[in-house]
């Protein structure tokens, strides 16, 4: 099991993937599809009347642990990521936005979009108890009782999203609008995986430079579909099946409100959407999903426990493998029998927005996301709680914005953008990784072009 951990790290920063998509030009005053990814309602504000996306890339990973700077120094990665008592949170994902088109006719606003996504987390990992099967052939200090009230995870998923949406301009006088916003997003899930560990109670003891695992208790998920049956830390595997078969259903809503400023431009526009309400079922010949109870207690025959190294020689990153050692061992007891098919919440969020006019060319806005269900439930895709402001000159063809945000992982990061015509590209955190010990990485680019 100590590969996993080691595997996820390395993924975590050499891929280059900060969590929110496209911060910064999504809250833009040419106002585009990507602002519709924010919030439905804005369909109605287009800035011309024909939109079309040819494409928009955003690659992202945070993380509580390791900075820039760690990559240069000699210290260990594997101590950095278990260091103190901390747990362990990364998010690494990516989301690309296909063809897509959104026009504007009279009072009403219409679209249809294309995505596909893909995310790799680890949520509440124990660092004490990362720490010991990473060294279970070292000797250390005997650990005290390991106790945990919520569930760590690892999991990994990919899917694909048809949305077709449709705004309308509600009231509108000379200086004020007000629209409402809604998006159907058909579901196409690709691949799955999530093993959970659910008030894990257990201590490590070493005998003989030997790691063992003793007096523990925690219920145990494993559940995985499609081409992440087999290893759910090699992202070509999520590239690989983003597109499944139609089997779910989401929709966004929202409002939105403009203090105008001539026919085309506003003083103030400001919204707030509930985006991602929905769910989707994962049916593959792959399909497996399962609870079980672990209980370790010493015996005559282990009087010591589980011995760690028992997971040596095995494919970490393969939950099959991982399920069999343990049930060879004789700890697991099912609780529940075996799913061929399993439903996945997608992360439902609340967001909220404010872009104000300062002078002519010069804006500000201030961005909030709020996630409304809990990272640590076993069915549950996740999200991160973030709030960002981002400073803006705006001269028409040409924009320019430098985004600062706090992400509940990572902390403060700070980005630079630019949009030239209907090509842009940013990234949330290039500033804060430049001069600060940044724990975010991410990079985001695409081009789009509008008409009439």
């Amino acid at each position: 099991m100590k590969k996993v951990f080691l595997i996820v790290c390395i993924i975590s920063i050499s891929s280059n993937f900060a969590q929110e998509h496209f911060g910064g030009i999504s809250t833009s005053s040419r106002v585009g599809i990507l602002n519709t990814l924010n919030n439905p309602a804005e369909f109605a504000n287009l800035s011309k009347k024909i939109e079309v996306n040819v494409f928009g890339l955003s690659l992202n990973v945070a993380n509580n642990k390791i900075g820039f700077s760690d990559l240069t120094s000699d210290t260990n990665l594997e101590d950095l990521i278990f260091k103190g008592t901390e747990p362990v949170n990364m998010s690494v994902n990516a989301e690309l936005i296909g063809p897509s088109v959104a026009f504007h006719w009279q009072k009403w606003g219409f679209g249809v979009t294309t995505k596909a996504m893909a995310k790799f987390d680890l949520v509440d990992i124990d660092s004490q108890l990362g720490n010991a099967i990473k060294n279970n052939s070292v000797s250390f200090i005997n650990s005290p009782l390991i106790s945990n009230n919520y569930n760590q995870r690892m999991f990994g998923t990919s899917w694909g999203e048809v949305g077709l949406s449709a705004a309308r301009t509600l009231f509108e006088n000379d200086k004020n609008r007000i629209n409402v916003g809604l998006t159907l997003k058909f579901l196409f899930p690709g691949s799955y995986s999530n093993f959970g560990v659910d008030k894990f109670q257990g201590s490590i003891i070493y005998v003989g430079q030997q790691a063992y695992l003793t007096n523990t208790h925690a219920a145990l998920n494993f559940s995985y579909s499609g081409s992440l049956a087999d290893s759910f830390t090699n992202f070509d595997d999520y590239s690989k099946s983003v597109f499944g078969n139609l089997d779910g259903v989401a929709t966004d809503f929202g409002i939105n409100y403009q203090r105008k400023d001539g026919n085309k431009k506003y003083k103030l526009n400001a919204g707030f959407a509930v985006r991602n309400i929905g769910s989707m079922t994962f049916k593959d010949n792959n399909n497996y999903a399962t609870n079980y109870e672990l209980n370790i207690q010493p015996t005559v025959a282990n009087p010591n426990g589980l011995n760690l190294s028992v997971f040596n020689g095995t494919n970490s990153d393969n939950l099959n493998q991982i399920e069999k050692v343990l049930l060879q061992s004789g700890y697991l007891n099912k609780t529940v029998a075996n799913k061929t098919e399993f439903k996945v919440k997608l992360p439902t969020v609340f967001s909220a927005y404010l872009d104000l006019k300062l002078v002519p060319k010069l804006y500000v806005s201030l961005y909030t996301q709020q996630k409304l269900n809990s990272n640590n439930n076993n069915d549950q895709i996740t999200a991160q709680n973030i709030v960002s402001i981002t400073p803006r000159l705006n001269l028409g063809f040409f924009e320019t914005y430098t985004s600062w945000s706090k992400n509940e992982i990572s902390g403060v990061n700070g980005g630079l953008g630019f949009r030239l015509g209907g090509f842009y590209i940013g990234s949330n955190s290039i500033i804060t990784a430049l001069i600060n010990d940044s724990k975010q990485a991410d990079f985001y680019t695409g081009f789009r072009f509008a008409m009439l």
